[in-house]
Order: C-alpha cells, then structure tokens, then sequence
C-alpha cells in the first residue's frame, strides 16, 4: 500500500510519499514560499537527482495538486495513478489535551483540532489547509492526523501543570503540551528494537537535539516528562529560541525597550538562541566554523547550547530515578560528536560513560556509543517522523 505524509507550514509543503509492504520511500520533495513571490516545488528525480520548478502557487490546494502531477507524471512519476495513492497522514502540531493518538480526521476530530488554533496559531491553520487541500482534490481518500503534542499526553498532572492560578488551566487550557512527539516516540521504540530490550521497566531519556530541540523522560514506553511547553519555545536553548528565561525578563526589555508583546514574541522565537548569542547564525555548522576561527561569542553560544542538555539530561535522570537508555538524535544529535560528548562530560557519577573514540566515528548511524562499562546504555538513533506518521496512517485508516 502507498501512503503520501503531507508536513504543511503556513507558506510550505514538504512531502514523502512510502510503498509500506517494504516501507521504502517512492519519492520526496517540499514546495516553499507559497502565496509569495519567487515560489517553486523541489522534488526528486529516479536517478537521485533534484529538480527545482519556479512557479505560481497562490495557495495549499495548488500545492498538493503540484505534488499529485509530480507523482503521476508519465516521464519521471511513480505511480500512474492518485487512486494508488491509498490514504495520506499529516504532521499536525497542536491537538491539545483531547488528541491523545493518531486519528482519522473526520469533522469531528478536525472540529477538536480546530478548538486548539490558539494554541497552535502558525501552524494548526496551516496544517488543516493541508487537510482542505487533499479534501477538495481527493475528497473521498482517507486522512489520518499524527499529533505533536500527542505523545507527551500521558504526563501526569503534576509534570505538566504551570504553577499558575489554576483558573488559567480551566480557562485557557494553560499548561505544558510538549512537542517533537512524533520524533520522540519513533526513537524511544526504536533503539528498543535496535537494542533487543522490552520497552516495560526501561528508563529512556531522548534527546532531540537540532535548530529546534527538546528531551523527553520516557518510563515503561511512555512520556513522563517533556522540556518544551505550552509552546515549542520552553525548555533547551535552541537556533533562534532563547528556551528557559526568568518570565520577569519580558515586561523588563518590553517596558525599557518600548516593544510591544508581539514583538517580544519574535525576539524570544526567531532572534534569539545560538543567533542571538553569536549575532552571526542560528546553524550549528556554521557555530562551529567561526569557533575554529577563534570567535568568542560563537564559543559561549555552543558551551550554552551544549550544557542545557546536560542539565536537562541530569535533571530527568533524577525525575524517573534513573536512567537505562541515553539516546541522541535529531540534526545536531546525530551528526554532532562534540554535542554528545559535552552533554556526557561529568555524568559518570550517574552511570552514563561515553566511549569517545567510538563516538567520534558515528554520524547519522545507528550505534551503541558508551563505553563497556558504562552503567546507561548510550545510543545515536535516526529520527524518522515521517516514517512513523505512515505507520501510524496505514494502522489508523486500514487496521495494519
């Protein structure tokens, strides 16, 4: 069966589209700038290669009916047909409290998603046009929604509650949510497969770990624990987001700066985290360039980024009482030697031990990273998100 994963932002498509029996990807591409100047699709080709198409595309209906003729186009398409196309899953941010696992999006279920806009104001709206889209051009293909936050959804009251008036979380559903779920659950399952443990009794700590980043206390398979919040600002340092501030900072600068909370929200979001700190760039690839040229700033913005972790991983072993299983991945996880070799440092009291020769040698691989005697179990596991929305959509919408 073919399943098509649709991740759309407010101006963006990015699309995957898997044969499930081998859960091989058929094809792949993303369209950017939508309703702007200058928009185009990149897509894939059969020999590897990329195409990039400059053309107008006012809105999400038009995008999806792009990425249906790209994959039925009778030079490079792969498939002859959308009817062989048997249900599509989107990435959808923001299901709040009552979107606790993937569901099949009748109008009930997008009336729910809907209720949560407030929540989730860039990108739930940008999410159903996705939905719109599929509907108006397919209207009777099945959809499956896989929710964000809907992984973190079994933390138990006293992890997620703000220490607000509880009128607030009556009222406005003010409360941590977490995100990067999806990501999150893929791995914690993942490296139990790849580690041959039963998920029941295990301690897993994930760290996903990229320009956007965020790490979970997972016990006995399921969430405990979260470090973004209401909304994906809380938590780690990250590319542009400052991540954990004293809340007080706000109304100071708002009030000295003369900003309003609009703009505050910008700073905090987009000019802030290892660009705020370098000035230069929020790429952790770049970071490193400029620190190997002997920039300062560059250097402090890593050391920040690198010891959130740390405290974050120290602060979750201490949550669940333990921890079995470490493991890294996302962007900066994955690829980065140093980033998981600084988040180790200093851990050995608690067990977790790196081999830093073998670290050194893994990159984007799944691997087994701590040394022989390490009492954790520390691990590099490739997210695949969009392999989980498809499962989760072939499960959801046919019982497989």
């Amino acid at each position: 069966m073919n399943i098509l994963v649709l991740n759309c932002g407010s101006s963006s498509i990015k699309y995957k589209l898997f044969e499930m029996d081998k859960k091989k990807v058929l094809a792949s591409g993303g369209i950017e700038k939508i309703g702007m100047p200058g928009s185009f699709i990149k897509y894939s080709m059969p020999d590897g290669s990329k195409k990039i198409d400059e053309l107008p595309i006012p809105e999400h209906t038009k995008g999806v009916e792009l990425i249906f003729g790209i994959l039925t186009n009778k030079e490079f398409g792969v498939i002859k047909s959308i009817n062989e196309i048997d249900a599509v899953g989107h990435r959808m941010l923001h299901g709040g409290a009552k979107l606790t696992k993937s569901s099949l999006l009748t109008d009930e279920v997008l009336e729910i998603f809907a209720s949560c806009n407030d929540l989730g104001p860039l990108h739930n709206p940008a999410n159903l046009k996705g939905v719109n889209a599929v509907k108006a051009l397919q209207p009777n293909m099945p959809q499956v929604g896989v929710f964000d936050t809907a992984f973190h959804q079994t933390m138990p009251d006293y992890a997620y509650m703000y220490a607000l008036p509880y009128e607030y979380y009556e009222k406005y559903g003010i409360r941590r949510y977490g995100f990067h779920g999806t990501s999150h659950r893929y791995v914690s399952q993942r490296v139990c497969e790849f580690l041959g443990v039963d998920p029941k009794g295990k301690k897993i700590i994930t760290c996903h770990i990229g320009n956007g980043g965020s790490i979970s206390a997972v016990v006995d398979g399921k969430c405990v624990d979260t470090s973004m919040g209401l909304t994906p600002l809380e938590g780690l340092m990250m590319g542009t987001r400052c991540g954990d501030i004293d809340p007080a900072v706000i109304p100071f600068l708002m009030n000295h700066e003369g900003i309003s909370a609009s703009e505050m929200d910008t700073i905090m979001n987009k000019k802030s985290g290892l660009l705020g700190i370098s000035g230069k760039t929020s790429d952790m690839r770049e970071i490193q360039e400029l620190i190997d040229n002997g920039d300062k700033r560059a250097k402090l913005a890593q050391q920040m980024y690198y010891y959130r972790v740390r405290k974050y991983i120290g602060s979750y072993a201490a949550a669940m009482g333990g921890v079995d299983i470490l493991l890294f991945t996302g962007g900066v996880g994955e690829n980065k030697q140093n980033c998981r070799e600084t988040a180790c440092e200093g851990l050995e009291f608690m067990g977790i031990k790196l081999d830093k020769k073998k670290n050194m040698e893994i990159q984007g691989e799944e691997a087994i990273i701590s040394a022989p005697d390490s009492k954790v179990t520390i691990c590099v596991i490739p997210t695949d998100e969009e392999l989980m929305i498809a499962t989760d959509t072939l499960k959801v919408a046919f019982g497989k």
